[in-house]
């Protein structure tokens, strides 16, 4: 059985609602900053995640995003794999391209599939640039758009997999998948782009409830060691399988 979802700022603020659009915006504002490293020599670069390039995760971060956006204009969304390893990867065909849902997916009222803590396939259409999809600009625009979607959503709880949660709450979890692969994507391009301190604090506690040892290692992968003295980022990194120091060694 899960903990009940840890107090953040996001839910003690005057305005709770607001609390948890703030924090995804501050996630967002990260993300916006470690996308605009990629080059597209970068593409093929390996990342944190075990077995991805960076290619295949801006694709899976698409798919994620686009699930966060419809948990904010349906009030719920299917609960799915994360990346943890080899074995989860991205729908890259439904999230760069005009073809038909994901079988099973949210368009046939099945289970969703492609997405990491919340899951969906891709809704729009690829940005396309001289002929090919550009998966930056692609999931930059999505990025934005998921802020308005929030920002102008007014439902109060929001079921992911089956589960209540406050609006606020899901907004803070949507803030820790964002920030931890803007995370992935600076290190695979060679940045070190830290976490702002603040940030990375508040959401190690949201971390920690929706990456249980029940969810190890089929949707998260194992923890590794972090001293409590540590950065907070660093906690937060390796509380989610990966390594703070983390490095491209093939550059």
């Amino acid at each position: 059985m899960r903990k009940s979802p840890p107090t953040t700022n996001a839910d003690t603020t005057a305005d709770p609602w607001m609390g948890g659009v703030a924090l995804l915006g501050q996630a967002i504002d990260y993300a916006l900053g470690c996308l605009s490293l990629v080059t597209p020599g970068d593409l093929d670069r390996p990342t944190p995640c075990d077995g991805w390039d960076l290619r295949a995760l801006l694709a899976h971060a698409n798919d994620s995003f686009t699930a966060l956006a419809e948990a904010a204009a349906f009030g719920h969304v299917a609960l799915v794999p994360p990346i943890s390893d080899s074995h989860n990867k991205p729908n890259t065909t439904n999230a760069t391209t005009h073809g038909p849902p994901v079988p099973g997916g949210p368009a046939s009222g099945g289970p969703a599939s492609g997405g990491p803590a919340l899951g969906g396939p891709a809704a729009v259409g690829p940005v396309v640039v001289g002929g090919e999809v550009d998966p930056v600009v692609a999931l930059r625009d999505r990025a934005t758009s998921l802020l308005h979607a929030w920002a102008n959503a007014r439902a109060a709880i929001v079921s992911i997999g089956g589960c209540p949660l406050t609006a606020a709450t899901v907004c803070g979890v949507g803030a820790v998948e964002v920030t931890v692969h803007a995370w992935d994507v600076a290190r695979s391009c060679g940045h070190p782009s830290p976490i702002p301190a603040p940030m990375a604090t508040e959401l190690l506690p949201l971390a920690r409830l929706f990456a249980t040892d029940a969810d190890r290692p089929a949707r998260f992968a194992l923890p590794l060691d972090a001293a409590p003295q540590a950065l907070a980022q660093d906690r937060l990194l390796a509380y989610l399988g990966r390594d703070p120091h983390w490095t491209d060694n093939s550059r």
